[in-house]
């Protein structure tokens, strides 16, 4: 989309990066929208792992975008010195997801997510450049709005295309995250995921196959992760790049409990999709669990002889009887039985014996119908022990 040259900021005294227009594409209307579009894209954006945009404009017919400059190497550059460590490709993934996340939060979608545009600092921070093929649709902007591309037109670099890309639909977010499953992929093994021998068949199997597989030393949630970003179609993706990059910082080697991460990532394998049956298996359980529940609870105690049981009376004297309680210890049980017109008696009775023992005599005035009459729990009854 253009040239690239290390400039001089001669007011601010710093090395910039200056992107032109060239001569020969300027007189080109789509071309120069795009570069246009560019410059509007990446300058809305604030991000440390978006290169900065510091000024844009026109100057004697030449189209400009003045940015940061990047002293470092292009994660290509890293990529072709052999698979990136465990820790630095999960680091260099979450990074990058960051930057896509304020990127896709502004309305801009990339669409040429590849190594070489990332750049690596030299403290190891990762920078999103390039902007040429962004989708940029503000979201003040009305639904309504038309972006550049139209239905059918194929955008971006073969091998890091989305299905969506390859079919020439729209390609949202989730485009994005696609192209960045296929960098942690490359970064990882060392390879493309869909890399074949002509163009045609690439784009072919980014629409039809599935990738090989992971190097089984890695741990199954890294296995999980990058699998998930690389479904064909969008819904089964991350839904964000801001949910992305919170699963690359929980995989970090030091942060994995148990290699696994959120149940929400199901580990297929290459030629199925077991884990699309898990809302039935997890059904099929919770229906076992409340049988068996059930069936816990309509059954006896295993070993138990209800034929063995006994209910024995606890007080069965002629005399009325009331006011019950259990000692300490639930071996024996207090009660008082009533007796007409004469003092009532505190019973004891061992469950030991049958035969209840009187402990004292309670004398509560009662007269004749056995229970207290109205008011006659204003009088304080006389208990005589000893008995």
């Amino acid at each position: 989309m253009g040239e690239v040259y290390r400039a001089r900021d001669s007011r601010l005294g710093r090395d910039v990066a200056l992107k032109i227009l060239p001569a020969e594409f300027a007189s080109n209307p789509d071309r120069r929208r795009r570069f246009e579009q560019e410059s509007r894209a990446a300058s809305s954006l604030s991000h440390p792992n978006i290169v900065a945009v510091y000024d844009v404009g026109d100057q004697d017919g030449v189209s400009y975008i003045v940015s940061e400059l990047v002293e470092g190497e292009s994660l290509r550059d890293l990529i072709e010195r052999g698979p990136v460590p465990l820790r630095k490709a999960i680091d260099l993934g979450a990074q990058i997801a960051e930057g896509l996340a304020t990127a896709h939060a502004a309305g801009v979608v990339h669409r040429d997510l590849k190594p070489e545009n990332v750049m690596l600092t030299r403290d190891f921070r990762a920078k999103i450049l390039d902007f040429g093929l962004a989708r940029y649709q503000p979201a003040a902007q009305s639904e309504g709005t038309m972006t550049m591309t139209q239905p059918g037109m194929v955008m971006g670099t073969v091998g890091y295309m989305s299905p969506e890309q390859v079919m020439g639909t729209p390609a949202d977010a989730r485009s994005d995250i696609f192209s960045l499953g296929i960098i942690l992929y490359e970064m990882l093994v060392g390879k493309l995921a869909f890399a074949r021998a002509t163009t045609v068949e690439t784009m072919s199997a980014i629409l039809r196959d599935d990738p090989a597989e992971l190097p089984a030393t890695l741990p199954p949630a890294v296995q999980q992760l990058v699998l998930h970003c690389l479904e064909k179609e969008p819904a089964r993706r991350f839904q964000s790049a801001h949910d992305l990059a919170f699963n690359l910082r929980a995989l970090m080697p030091g942060s994995m409990a148990g290699s696994t991460i959120a149940p929400a990532l199901p580990l297929p394998p290459a030629a199925a999709r077991p884990w699309r049956w898990l809302p039935l298996l997890t059904a099929a359980m919770a229906l076992v669990a409340i049988g068996s529940t059930a069936l816990l609870l309509t059954q006896p105690p295993r070993g138990a002889d209800l034929a063995a049981y006994r209910f024995t009376p606890l007080a069965a004297d002629a005399q009325p009887q009331h006011g019950a309680a259990w000692s300490p210890d639930g071996k024996n049980v207090a009660y008082v039985k009533d007796t007409i017109d004469a003092e009532d008696h505190i019973m004891v009775r061992s469950l030991d014996s049958l035969v209840p023992a009187e402990v004292a005599s309670v004398n509560n005035q009662r007269r004749c119908s056995g229970r207290p009459t109205a008011g006659a729990s204003s009088s304080s009854p006389k208990v005589e022990s000893g008995r």
